[in-house]
């Protein structure tokens, strides 16, 4: 059976949608994800605002109320029924999101087992056929094939094949 592993951060739930909602209340100002196109939400704020960024990741609700991806649900559930799939998050990171993130997967995907979360720092390690994630820098070190999930900081990365939708994640795994 094909192993795939999703990265959840940016794949499977919207964290950059609550980075922004947090940078924008904190300091009145109005970034939107268009702002960040090839770029990160680090590489446009100023260098005097980079520690409240890093507080708003290590706050202890950050990651328990994002927004799940569109369609990741169902698509997710679809694929868990013909692959094994395991959520491949890189929590050492922020090392306090672990029970967020924990929760989080609980209660949106309530079908995938606990022992399928991975929660790790190189994602180098993972023995998997496939690793659908938003970071280049993962899969250029993963062994499988990669699948580039577009978001706003990767648009400008070339030579992956390339997702932008769970839609567009069930159409690859459709005859495979």
């Amino acid at each position: 059976m094909l192993r795939i592993c999703v990265d959840m951060d940016e794949v499977m739930a919207d964290t950059l949608s609550e980075h922004l909602r947090r940078y924008n209340e904190a300091f009145d100002e109005n970034l939107v994800t268009d702002d960040l196109w090839g770029k990160g939400l680090w590489d446009v704020v100023a260098n005097d605002r980079q520690g409240q960024l890093r507080a708003f990741l290590d706050a202890d609700d950050f990651f328990a109320d994002l927004t799940v991806m569109p369609d990741a649900p169902e698509v997710m559930r679809e694929l868990a029924g013909r692959f094994e799939v395991f959520v491949a998050t890189q929590a050492m990171t922020v090392p306090n999101s672990f029970g967020p993130k924990y929760r989080w997967l609980l209660r949106h995907f309530p079908f995938l087992p606990p022992t399928h979360f991975v929660f790790c720092g190189d994602k180098s390690i993972l023995h998997a056929d496939y690793l659908i994630d938003d970071l280049p820098r993962n899969l250029l070190r993963f062994h499988g094939t990669g699948i580039l999930y577009s978001a706003p900081h990767n648009m400008a990365a070339e030579g992956f094949q390339r997702v932008a939708n769970w839609r567009e994640v069930a159409e690859y795994f459709a005859n495979k």
